[in-house]
C-alpha cells in the first residue's frame, strides 16, 4: 500500500502543496499545506484508511457541508472536503498555536484565571454549535487550539458526521469515536442518543484537568477508565489545589454528574455558575 502522504500529494497537487505531517490521532492524520495559487497555509485532515472504508464518501461530503455552516470565532471552520483515491479528507485553516494538550503537558495545571478564560471561550463555541443542533462528541484538550488571547475548538461535529456517514454503525466495525478520558457515561456505555449534556460533561473533564493538573478518572485500560466514568465519583479538586474557589469546584463537579439531566443546562450556564 502506498504511503498516505504520497497518495494525498498526487491527488491534490493541482490545488495544494502538501508540506509535511503535523499531527495524528485516532481518527485521522493532519498535514500542513499551502494552496497552489498562494495564500494562507491550511491543515488537511485525512481520515485513517480503516475509518474511510466504513464511511460512505458521498454521505461524508454531504455531512461536511452541514458542518461548513458553523461560523463562530471560537470554532475552526471547515473549508472543504474531498477524496484522494480511497482516502477522505477535509481542509481547515492552519492555526499556528499549540493545542491545550501540549500546553498542559508542558506546564501542568494552568493559572486559575487562564483556565476560566479558556473555559469561557469553549463554552461560547459549544453553545453556538448546540444551538445549531450539532454536538461535538469529542471535546478534549487535543481539540482545543490556543492562539494569543483566545481558545478555539476544532473538529466540531466531525464525530457525528462520521457516525451519520457510516455505511454501518461504527461500533459494529470495532471503531470507537471519542476519547475515553473525556467521555460522558452515556457516550461511554454506547447509548443511542448522545446529546448536548455529553459535551458539558467533557468540558467539565477538560476544566478539571486544567485546574487539577490531572484527569478526573484514570485507569490501566480504556475499559477501566470508562468504568470509573460510569460509577466512581471524581476526587474533589480542592484536595489537590486548595486555592481553587469553592464555586469553581462545585460547578465542575456538577458538570461531571453521572446523569445528563443533573448537569448544567448549557456550557454557558456552567461557566456562569463558577462566579460566586
Amino acid at each position: 500500500m502506498r504511503p498516505t502522504l504520497d497518495v494525498l500529494r498526487e491527488a491534490v497537487a493541482d490545488r495544494y502543496d502538501i508540506e509535511r505531517e503535523i499531527g495524528h490521532g485516532a481518527m485521522s492524520r493532519v498535514y500542513l499545506a499551502t494552496p497552489a495559487g498562494g495564500g494562507a497555509r491550511v491543515a488537511v485532515k485525512v481520515l485513517r484508511p480503516e475509518l474511510a472504508v466504513v464511511v460512505g464518501a458521498a454521505r461524508f461530503h454531504r455531512e461536511i457541508q452541514i458542518l461548513r455552516r458553523l461560523t463562530h470565532p471560537g470554532i475552526v471552520p471547515v473549508v472543504e472536503s474531498g477524496t484522494a483515491g480511497s482516502l477522505l479528507y477535509l481542509v481547515m485553516p492552519y492555526i499556528a498555536g499549540e493545542d491545550l494538550h501540549a500546553r498542559l503537558a508542558r506546564s501542568g495545571p494552568l493559572p486559575i484565571a487562564e483556565a476560566l478564560s479558556i473555559a469561557a471561550d469553549l463554552a461560547a463555541a459549544i453553545d453556538y454549535a448546540h444551538n445549531q443542533g450539532i454536538v461535538h462528541r469529542d471535546i478534549k484538550p487535543a481539540n482545543v487550539l490556543l492562539e494569543v488571547g483566545r481558545a478555539l475548538v476544532c473538529d466540531f461535529g466531525l464525530a457525528l458526521a462520521l457516525d451519520r456517514a457510516a455505511v454501518e454503525p461504527l461500533s459494529s466495525s470495532g471503531l470507537v469515536i471519542g476519547t475515553p478520558a473525556y467521555m460522558s457515561p452515556e457516550q461511554a456505555t454506547g447509548q443511542a442518543t448522545v446529546g448536548t449534556a455529553s459535551d458539558i460533561y467533557a468540558l467539565g473533564c477538560v476544566l478539571y484537568e486544567m485546574l487539577a493538573g490531572e484527569l478526573p478518572f484514570t485507569g490501566a485500560t480504556p475499559q477501566a477508565v470508562i468504568a470509573r466514568h460510569v460509577s466512581a465519583p471524581a476526587p474533589p479538586i480542592r484536595t489537590m489545589r486548595p486555592e481553587v474557589p469553592p464555586a469553581v469546584e462545585a460547578a465542575v463537579m456538577a458538570a461531571l454528574a453521572k446523569e445528563p439531566e443533573q448537569r448544567p443546562g448549557s456550557a454557558g450556564e456552567l461557566v456562569r455558575t463558577m462566579v460566586p
